[in-house]
């Protein structure tokens, strides 16, 4: 516990400490004021001894902030800041406190400015200047460093470093991220689509179909994991839930739907946009077990496409990459206005994102 007794002393800053918010009123109320600002903390808070918040929704104007008189912390010291007629608080380290409530005692007593001792130095995460990068792994920071933040990379030396910080004990999924200008609760901006990617995804994907009469053996011949009609629904109903993909055929879409409430959330309900339901099953098992994956723009306008693993060559990633780029302006929503592309990144599932050149992504030429 410390408790600090001192005259108090006023001081202008630009900015206001952001904390509890107690009406002016409920305020302590000190016993005297200084007219002058105590170079003590003004050179504190210039030396980084005293950090403050920026606090939205004040204006610009000078904020005056406050030694309170008999304040108790764990450990802490509070610096109260009068600004809009509220209050607010910082937590100050204890010593730094103490020393800069001596100095100002003395400064107004006429003994001019005291020096104020020096705080350890940070060292290990504490001493990263991002916040976070403190909560990172040393495995995170560390493959960080073979790219610069916020430089961007054609598509060969991107897949390049994407391969590079690869770094973990299994096989990652690469990604690609990219940022549209699209707004999805408008119709005509909405992104939902599908492409096949020429060297696949890396997963073994288990295909399901409902349907009935011939096309169960259809479906049978083409290849798929799990076949049935309303007995298969039944299941579905009972929480069976072993596939990655379920292909209905049309005429079965009215029993189907009665599966919204548990198909929907996880992505599985089957839909003509993603390919789903049609009447060519044997062609949509094939399409999907090589390699087509469904994408759709999320509320923010942000496209996410897995488009391999970590252990694919790199010939192949960019072959997939490329596609998944085209997809994606082959299927420019109607209602998209100006500049369509915003950003493209792409990493590993634990790896740092590398920004992509967006011109030279979208004009790459893969050789013949």
């Amino acid at each position: 516990m410390t408790t600090v007794t001192a005259t108090t002393a006023l001081v202008d800053v630009g900015v206001a400490a952001a904390g509890h918010r107690n009406t002016l009123s409920n305020f302590p109320k000190t016993s005297s004021l200084s007219s002058s600002p105590s170079s003590a903390i003004q050179q504190a808070i210039i030396s980084g001894k005293i950090h403050f918040n920026a606090f939205t929704g004040l204006s610009r104007c000078k904020k005056q902030l406050l030694f309170c008189e008999n304040v108790r912390t764990w450990g802490s010291v509070r610096l109260h800041c009068v600004a809009g007629g509220r209050v607010r608080t910082c937590a100050v380290a204890a010593g730094v406190a103490e020393s800069l409530v001596e100095a100002t005692e003395q400064e107004q007593a006429g003994e001019g400015t005291v020096a104020l001792p020096r705080l350890k130095p940070k060292t290990g995460k504490a001493a990263l200047p991002l916040k976070s990068d403190r909560r990172r792994s040393k495995r995170f920071l560390e493959i960080q460093k073979l790219r610069v933040k916020k430089e961007e990379y054609d598509p060969i030396t991107a897949i390049s470093l994407l391969k590079q910080t690869s770094s973990t004990k299994f096989v990652e999924t690469t990604e690609a991220h990219f940022r549209l200008n699209i707004d999805p609760k408008y119709n005509d901006q909405q992104l939902r689509a599908t492409v096949i990617l020429p060297k696949g995804t890396g997963q073994a994907v288990r295909v399901a179909v409902l349907a009935q009469g011939e096309k169960l053996i259809e479906a049978e011949n083409a290849g798929a994991d799990l076949v049935g009609g309303e007995d298969l629904i039944a299941q579905i109903k009972g929480g069976f839930m072993e596939f990655d993909k379920l292909i209905a055929s049309p005429d079965m879409m009215p029993k189907v739907a009665s599966l919204g409430k548990l198909l929907g959330p996880r992505g599985l309900m089957p839909n003509p946009k993603a390919g789903t339901v049609t009447t060519d099953i044997p062609q949509a098992i094939s399409e999907f077990k090589k390699g087509k994956v469904e994408y759709r723009a999320d509320k923010t306008g942000i496209v996410h496409i897995p488009f391999g693993k970590t252990d694919f060559p790199e010939e192949d990633l960019l072959t997939n990459l490329i596609a998944a780029v085209n997809s994606v302006d082959t299927n420019k929503p109607s209602g998209a206005k100006g500049v369509y592309w915003k950003t493209a990144h792409i990493c590993a599932t634990m790896g740092p994102s590398i920004r992509l050149i967006i011109k030279d992504t979208r004009e790459f030429k893969l050789p013949s």
